[in-house]
C-alpha cells in the first residue's frame, strides 16, 4: 500500500513537472539539444506591452515590445561561443554543449517565467524517476545560466536559481548589490559592478570643475544603489546634487512632465543618469520635444550606447553626452556569423523569424505574429521574401566594431566551458569533492560547476584575468565616449575622449582628452555648471544660510590673508614675515623697522647724544682746566668730575637704544641707562646733602668735617649706585632681555627689544626716580644757601624736569610700540641728561669762562658770610628775643668752613654807624631794628676741603 501511494505522488508530480515545462515555459525561444545544457536569458524586447488584467477569463502571459537589436546580438554571441567550443578539438571534445534561451522583455516577471524552466527541470531530475519511467529521452538539466542583463531581473533571477544552487553569470549586470556573496551564492558576472562607475562618473564631474548637478536613476536594483553610491562619492568630494529623481520606462506620463519642468527650472547644467535605455528613453523624448539643448548629460554605460535613445533625430538635445562604455573585446569570426543569419537557417532559434520582420520590415508567411491580430504593425508591412541581404540595413545588430556586452556574453560561456573542461580532466584524488574525488562530466550537476566555477581562474582574450572566487570582482575598465554627429551621413557616433581604469596597486586612473570634446555636439568651451559663480584669486566662498555648501558668495580674504586660486575655500594666512597685497592674491615681505642709524629720526637722536656727549666733555674740560678756581673748589671738585662722567655715560647710554637690537645690546641698553643715571643722582644727592648739613648746622665743629669727607661721599655714591647694580644683575640672571621680532603690526616687522621683565625694568626705573626724589627734597632745602655752592634752585628745577620727563614716559612707552618705545627712551634719557647738564653746570661754565671777575676768593666769602651771618644773627635773635640791649657773636669754623665775628649794639651805647660799616668794607645785614656789621675770615687748614 505504501509503494502503491508513492508511486502515484511522483506520477502527479512528474506530470506536473513535465506541463511546466511544455506549457509555463515561454513559447518562443532558442534551444538546441546537447549532453550538457546551457541556459540563457537576453533582452530581445525592451518591455511589455502596459495591459490592465482584470481576470475575467484565464490570464495571457503579457505581450514584450519595441524589439531590441542588441539583445538579439547579445544572443548571437552565445550561441556563437557554443558552436565554437562544440567545434573544438580541445575543449571538451566529444562532449556537445546545448542551450535554452528566452526573452525576458527586461522585465522582472518574464525573466522568472523563464528561469521557472531551468529549475523544474534540475527538480525533476532530482527526483530520480528512473525505476517509474524511461526518462533518458527527456531534455537534461540546466546546470548554468547565462543572464540575465538588467540588474533587476538578474536579482530576481538570483533568488530562484541560487536556491538550487545553479551557477548564474550575468554579462550586463552591474549593481553592486549582487556583490553581496552571502545572498547570491550562486551568482557571478562578467562586468565590473557599479560602485566602480560611480566612482568614474563623480570623477569626471570633478575633472571639469563641476559642483552643481542633477541625479536621476532608474527605479530598480541597478539604478538606485548605482546613485546611491554616486551620491556619497559626490558628497566627499564636495559637490552638490540640485535635484534627484527616480524615473521608469513605465512612468506616467504627467510625471514626466513635471519632472521635465523641474529640469528646465534648475540651474544645473548637467544631469547624471544611471538608468537603463528604455527607463530614460520617456524622459528624452519630453527633453527633445521642449527642446532644451543646454544640458550636458552624463550616461551611465547601459545607456550610453543605447540604440533606443542615440537616434540622430535626438542629437539636437543629446549632442555631446559623455558616457561610459565596457573596454571593447574581439571575437575572432564573430562578425561573419552575424552576417550568416536567415530564417531558414535557424530553424532552432524562433527569435530570427522576428529579428528578419523588425530588420527588413516585413512579415514571413507562417509568422505567428501575422495571425495575432488583425491590428498588428505586421498586418501593414509586405510579404518577406527571404531574398533580403541582411548587409543592406543598417542596425544595432550588426555594430560589431565595439564588442563590449557581446564579448562578456562570449566570455561567461567560455568560463562555463573551461569549468567543464576542468572537470573532464580531473584527476581523482585531486579533485575539489569529498576526498578529492571528481565530478562525472557525463552526470554533472549544477553544483559541482559551480564549485568548480568559484575555484576557476583563467585569462580571456583581451589579456584580462577571469576568476569567480568569493570577494573577486572584474577591474573596472571603461571608455569614456562623447556623442558626436557624423558629417556623412548625421548618425550618431561614439567618439572616444577619455578612459577611466582601476588598478588594484595604482588606484584609479581618469585620463580624458578634453579637445576632443564637443559640449551639445558643436561647442568646445566646457559648460558651466556650478551653483554659484566662481571667486576670483584674493576672495574665498562664504557660506550662505539655507544654501547648501556649493552655493556660496564670495568674500574678500581679510588682511594678512591670500587666495592664488580660485573658488578658494579658506584664504591662506600669510607668514609671519609677509602681508597680503592689495588684491590679496598673494604675499610680500614684510618691511623690518627698528630706530636704525640711517633713518632721519635715528640720525637726529644720534646727534643729540653726540652733542650732549661733546658739551659734557667740555664742561668736564673746563672743570679740570679751572680747577683751583673758587667756583670748583666750592663745587665739590671730584664729586663733579664724577658727576660729569655719569653724565657722559648718560648720552652714551642712549646710543644704545639706536640700531638693530641684538641679544646683547638688548641685554646691555637698560642697565647702562639705569646704573648711569643712579651714578649721576647718587653724586648730585651727596653733594647737595653734604652741604646743607653744613650750612644747617647751628654749631658746626671738626665732626661734620670728619663725618663728610670726601672718601665717606664717594663710599655713599658707591653705595647707592651698588643697589641698582644688583638689580641689574639679578634681571640679567632671572629673566635677561634678548631680541623680539613683532609680527603683530601690518605690513611691518619691528625688531624690539622683549625686557624679560617689566618688573625688573620698573625696579629699576623706581630706585632712579626714589633717589631723584630725596635730590628733589634736599635740594628744595638748599635752595637758600650761597648759589656759589650748589646751585640749589636749578638742582630743584632739574629734578622738576626729571620727574615731568620719567613720569610721562611711562604711559608713552606703554603706549608706543616697535621702534618709537625706543625712541621715546632716548628723549626721554637725552632730556633728563640735559637738564641735569645745563641746570647744574651752564651757569658756573659761563661764570668762569664770561665773568672771571666773579670767580674771586672775595665774591665766594661775600656771598657765604652773608648766608652765615643771616643764619647767625636769627639764632641769635630767637635766643635774645626779651632783650634787645644785649649783643652777641656768635662763631664757628672748620676746616673748610668760614668764621665770623657778630657785634651788634642798640640803643646808641655801642652803635657802629653803617657809614663805618661801608668804609670798613664789612658786609652790613639790615634786620627790622638795627643794622648788624660783620668781619669773617677764611681759612685753608686742608687741601682736601671743601670751599
Amino acid at each position: 500500500m505504501r509503494f502503491h501511494l508513492r508511486f502515484y505522488l511522483q506520477y502527479l508530480v512528474l506530470l506536473g513537472f513535465s506541463w511546466v515545462i511544455s506549457t509555463y515555459g515561454p513559447h518562443q525561444r532558442a534551444q538546441k539539444t546537447g549532453d550538457i545544457l546551457l541556459g540563457g536569458l537576453f533582452p530581445i524586447h525592451f518591455g511589455v506591452a502596459s495591459k490592465d488584467q482584470d481576470l475575467a477569463a484565464r490570464p495571457e502571459s503579457t505581450e514584450c515590445v519595441r524589439y531590441n537589436f542588441r539583445g538579439f546580438r547579445w544572443l548571437q554571441a552565445m550561441t556563437f561561443a557554443i558552436e565554437e567550443i562544440n567545434n573544438s578539438s580541445t575543449l571538451l571534445p566529444n562532449i556537445m554543449l546545448g542551450y535554452r534561451i528566452f526573452d525576458t522583455c527586461n522585465t522582472v516577471s518574464k525573466g522568472l517565467e523563464a528561469s521557472l524552466s531551468f529549475v523544474a527541470q534540475n527538480k525533476i531530475d532530482s527526483l530520480n524517476l528512473d525505476e517509474f519511467c524511461n526518462c533518458t529521452g527527456n531534455i537534461p538539466s540546466t546546470i548554468a545560466v547565462i543572464g540575465a542583463s538588467g540588474s533587476a531581473v538578474s536579482t530576481a533571477v538570483a533568488d530562484l536559481v541560487g536556491l538550487f544552487y545553479i551557477p548564474q553569470i550575468s554579462y550586463a549586470s552591474s549593481s553592486r548589490l549582487l556583490s553581496n556573496k552571502n545572498q547570491y551564492k550562486s551568482f557571478m558576472r562578467t562586468i565590473p559592478t557599479d560602485e566602480y562607475q560611480a566612482i568614474a562618473m563623480a570623477a569626471i564631474i570633478d575633472h571639469f570643475q563641476w559642483n552643481w548637478v542633477i541625479a536621476i536613476a532608474s527605479d530598480d536594483e541597478y539604478g538606485r544603489p548605482g546613485i546611491e553610491k554616486f551620491e556619497n562619492e559626490m558628497f566627499h568630494r564636495d559637490i552638490c546634487i540640485d535635484l534627484n529623481a527616480l524615473i521608469s520606462q513605465y512612468i506616467d506620463e504627467a510625471e514626466i512632465h513635471r519632472l521635465a519642468d523641474r529640469i528646465e527650472n534648475s540651474t544645473a547644467k548637467v544631469i547624471a543618469v544611471f538608468a537603463s535605455g528604455p527607463d530614460i528613453e520617456p524622459l528624452i523624448k519630453e527633453m527633445v520635444r521642449r527642446n532644451v539643448t543646454d544640458r550636458v548629460w552624463l550616461a551611465s554605460e547601459a545607456w550610453a550606447s543605447s540604440s533606443m535613445v542615440a537616434k540622430p533625430e535626438y542629437l539636437d538635445v543629446m549632442g555631446g553626452t559623455i558616457g561610459f562604455a565596457l573596454r571593447a573585446g574581439h571575437i575572432p569570426g564573430f562578425k561573419e556569423y552575424l552576417q550568416q543569419v536567415h530564417p531558414k537557417k535557424s530553424s532552432h532559434n524562433e527569435f530570427v523569424r522576428e529579428f528578419w520582420e523588425e530588420t527588413f520590415n516585413c512579415y514571413l508567411e507562417d509568422s505567428p505574429r501575422n495571425e495575432d491580430s488583425e491590428n498588428s504593425s505586421t498586418s501593414f508591412r509586405p510579404l518577406c521574401t527571404g531574398e533580403e541581404d541582411i548587409a543592406s540595413v543598417e542596425t544595432p545588430y550588426l555594430d560589431y566594431t565595439h564588442l563590449r556586452i557581446s564579448y562578456n556574453v562570449y566570455v561567461a560561456v567560455y568560463a562555463i566551458a573551461q569549468a567543464l573542461q576542468d572537470i573532464l580532466t580531473c584527476t581523482p584524488g585531486k579533485g575539489l569533492f569529498a576526498n578529492g574525488s571528481c565530478a562525472d562530466i557525463r552526470k554533472v550537476e549544477a553544483w559541482q560547476v559551480l564549485k568548480q566555477l568559484r575555484h576557476l581562474n583563467f585569462i580571456n582574450s583581451i589579456g584580462e584575468r577571469v576568476h569567480f572566487d568569493n570577494g573577486s570582482e572584474l577591474s573596472a575598465n571603461y571608455t569614456v565616449i562623447n556623442w558626436h554627429r557624423s558629417p556623412e551621413d548625421g548618425s550618431v557616433v561614439f567618439e572616444e575622449v577619455g578612459y577611466y581604469s582601476i588598478h588594484n596597486k595604482n588606484g584609479a586612473k581618469l585620463s580624458i582628452d578634453n579637445a576632443k570634446i564637443l559640449w551639445n555636439g558643436r561647442l568646445t568651451e566646457v559648460p558651466f555648471s556650478n551653483c554659484s559663480e566662481e571667486c576670483e584669486p584674493g576672495t574665498r566662498k562664504g557660506i550662505i544660510d539655507g544654501k547648501p555648501t556649493c552655493c556660496f558668495e564670495c568674500t574678500e580674504c581679510s588682511d594678512g590673508e591670500y587666495s592664488d586660486h580660485k573658488d578658494a575655500s579658506v584664504c591662506s594666512k600669510c607668514p609671519n614675515n609677509s602681508w597680503s597685497t592689495g588684491n590679496h592674491t598673494s604675499c610680500f615681505l614684510k618691511e623690518i623697522e627698528f630706530l636704525s642709524w640711517t633713518e632721519p629720526f635715528g640720525i637726529a637722536l644720534a646727534l643729540f647724544a653726540v652733542l650732549g656727549i661733546l658739551l659734557t666733555a667740555f664742561v668736564l674740560g673746563v672743570f679740570v682746566q679751572f680747577r683751583d678756581t673758587p667756583i670748583v673748589k666750592a663745587s665739590n671738585r671730584e664729586l663733579s668730575y664724577l658727576l660729569l662722567f655719569s653724565l657722559i655715560c648718560c648720552f652714551s647710554s642712549s646710543l644704545i637704544f639706536i640700531g638693530e637690537p641684538q641679544d646683547w645690546t638688548c641685554c646691555v641698553r637698560q642697565p647702562a641707562f639705569g646704573i648711569s643715571f643712579v651714578l649721576c643722582i647718587s653724586c648730585i644727592l651727596v653733594k647737595t646733602n653734604r652741604v646743607l648739613l653744613v650750612f644747617e648746622a647751628k654749631i658746626p665743629t671738626s665732626l661734620h668735617s670728619k663725618w663728610w669727607g670726601l672718601n665717606l661721599q664717594f663710599l655713599l655714591v658707591f653705595l647707592f649706585t651698588f643697589v641698582q647694580v644688583m638689580i641689574c644683575v639679578v634681571w640679567l640672571y632671572n629673566a635677561p632681555p634678548g631680541s623680539y621680532r613683532n609680527y603683530d603690526i601690518d605690513e611691518i616687522i619691528f625688531i624690539t627689544c622683549n625686557e624679560g621683565s617689566m618688573m625688573a625694568l620698573g625696579f629699576l626705573i623706581g630706585y632712579t626716580c626714589l633717589l631723584a626724589a630725596i635730590c628733589f627734597f634736599f635740594a628744595f632745602k638748599s635752595r637758600k644757601l650761597p648759589e656759589n655752592f650748589t646751585e640749589a634752585k636749578f638742582i630743584t628745577f632739574s629734578m622738576l624736569i626729571f620727574f615731568i620727563v620719567w613720569i610721562s614716559f611711562i604711559p608713552a612707552y606703554f603706549s608706543t610700540y616697535g621702534k618709537f618705545v625706543s625712541a621715546v627712551e632716548v628723549i626721554a634719557i637725552l632730556t633728563s641728561s640735559f637738564s641735569l647738564l645745563a641746570c647744574i653746570f651752564f651757569n658756573k661754565v659761563y661764570i668762569i669762562l664770561f665773568k672771571p671777575s666773579r670767580n674771586t676768593i672775595e665774591e665766594v666769602r661775600c656771598s657765604t658770610a652773608a648766608h652765615a651771618f643771616k643764619a647767625a644773627a636769627k639764632a641769635t635773635l630767637r635766643h635774645s628775643s626779651a632783650s634787645r640791649k644785649r649783643s652777641s657773636s656768635v662763631g664757628g669754623s672748620s676746616a673748610s668752613s668760614p668764621s665770623s665775628s657778630i657785634s651788634r649794639k642798640t640803643n646808641g651805647n655801642e652803635t657802629e654807624s653803617p657809614s663805618a660799616c661801608r668804609q670798613s668794607q664789612k658786609p652790613r645785614v639790615s634786620f627790622g631794628r638795627g643794622t648788624v656789621c660783620l668781619s669773617l675770615s677764611f681759612e685753608e687748614t686742608r687741601k682736601d676741603s671743601v670751599k
